[in-house]
């Protein structure tokens, strides 16, 4: 009888680890954050979700055109709160996302910020593409400095439209500072305790801890490594804030570039918690996420479906048994408790 006992405690104890560790970064994150984050960790090894990226300018365009090659809507759904010039489509962007939400689609969010020493409207190839000194860097990830006082300004107009969203009942997996072990953003390529980690950590304790953001489920994106001279994106690990900070990890792969030994890294990395391919151009074969079982998600960039992607290739990688659609998604999701 104790030996019976004991073995109800082990199998208890067991369960409550798993619990814990399967737990958002954020103590307290809403029901819907939980149960997405939950779905994800029930489908890792077993299914892939098909998603698609949308400018904020045409917030449909790419996603019907996924339902018009396949005949399936991609089950997640992905927009950037990218302000390009002095257009703001935040409001718009809220908007769909509220409308997506309901319609049993998963929400992705991000953004390309403008360098913080800059003064909207942004260029991309200008104000995102662009180097910041050490000495302004510092300053930023300073607080209390003018310019750490302007990134506050400049990242709370985001966190008001996601608090829109949260008090919406949408839960969004947030993508900031993606790509962030390139060379080309201005946040790139910032090791160490003050590089690209402290910032992160300054935006999660504000939007968690400030402004109570508990619908965020926080996707940490790297780019897929590589050493293009003056491309180039190096090891996952030197810009990782850690586990505390990051609920799901994920890797933007373009150019064919799934790398078995970068896969394997990123894995190894996140230690137990879900990946993603967090943006595509080419999709991947069949044979590449036979070997790379564990991608949670895809997300094609935008006009890459056409322009990169055969319908064909579309087709079969929509149709794998392992790919789950929109509708499949929103009736797993829905029977969920």
């Amino acid at each position: 009888m104790k030996k019976y006992f004991l073995i109800i405690l082990i199998v208890f104890a067991i369960c409550q680890l798993k619990a814990q560790k399967n737990n958002p970064v954020n103590e307290n994150a809403s029901a819907g954050v939980k149960k997405t984050l939950r779905f994800l960790y029930d489908i890792q090894g077993k299914n892939i979700l098909s998603g698609q990226q949308n400018y904020n300018s045409d917030r449909n365009v790419f996603s019907d055109s996924a339902k018009n090659i396949t005949g399936k809507y991609p089950a997640v759904w992905g927009c950037d709160f990218i302000n390009w010039g002095d257009k703001d489509l935040g409001p718009q962007i809220v908007e769909e996302a509220i409308k997506k939400s309901k319609e049993g689609y998963i929400i992705t969010l991000m953004w390309h910020e403008g360098k913080p020493t800059d003064s909207p409207p942004y260029e991309f190839s200008k104000n995102v593409i662009a180097k910041m000194s050490d000495a302004e860097w510092n300053e930023l990830v300073t607080p209390g400095t003018d310019l750490n006082k302007k990134w506050l300004a400049q990242i709370d107009v985001i966190a008001g439209y996601l608090k829109q969203l949260r008090d919406a009942g949408v839960t969004v997996l947030w993508r900031p500072y993606h790509e962030m072990n390139g060379v080309w953003f201005w946040w790139g390529n910032r090791k160490g305790e003050n590089g690209i980690s402290k910032l992160w950590k300054m935006m999660y304790d504000r939007y968690t801890n400030y402004f109570h953001l508990n619908n965020l489920l926080w996707v940490w994106g790297a780019n897929g490594l590589r050493d293009i001279p003056n491309d180039e994106a190096y090891d996952y690990k030197d810009y990782y804030p850690g586990a505390s900070f990051v609920d799901i990890l994920g890797a933007d792969v373009y150019h064919f570039d799934y790398e078995q030994k970068d896969y394997n890294d990123l894995l190894k990395l996140a230690n137990g918690k879900p990946i993603a391919l967090t943006e595509t151009g080419e999709l991947p074969k069949a044979e590449i996420l036979k070997a790379q079982s564990q991608w949670t998600w895809f997300m094609v960039w935008t006009s890459w479906l056409w322009t990169d992607n055969t319908h064909d290739r579309v087709k079969e990688i929509y149709n794998l048994p392992q790919t789950l659609s929109h509708d499949e998604v929103k009736s797993k999701l829905d029977s969920m408790k």
